[in-house]
């Protein structure tokens, strides 16, 4: 899997960012699992025509001392489908930028 992986949290940098994460994201069922939704903006043009499959959603897993952002985008409705795709670079920058600013806004330096 691709992924973004920032580890070595310790254990107040955890807590401010599973609060960070309730507050701003979607539960995805699991628990540290979490929904960031893709902005309807950015879906490439494969996604456009796939109403049906909305919304779009990178992963975010947080574990004990790490979180990662899976770079696959995922459908909230189908498993198998040619929208499931890698990021375009404006996608990937979008996951990046919401993890920066995470990490900014909640003074993580891990």
């Amino acid at each position: 899997m691709r992924q973004y992986l920032i580890d070595e949290l310790s254990f107040l940098e955890r807590d401010n960012l599973e609060s960070y994460l309730k507050r701003t994201l979607k539960p995805a069922g699991i628990e540290g699992a979490f929904f960031l939704e893709l902005p309807q903006d950015l879906w490439s043009e494969e996604q456009q025509g796939h109403d049906d499959c909305a919304p779009f959603y990178f992963s975010v897993i947080l574990e004990k001392e790490l979180i990662r952002f899976e770079f696959l985008i995922r459908s909230s409705s189908n498993l198998h489908c040619s929208c499931i795709t890698w990021p375009t670079p404006d996608q990937r920058r979008f996951v990046l930028d919401f993890a920066d600013n995470m990490l900014k806004e909640e003074l993580i330096r891990a």
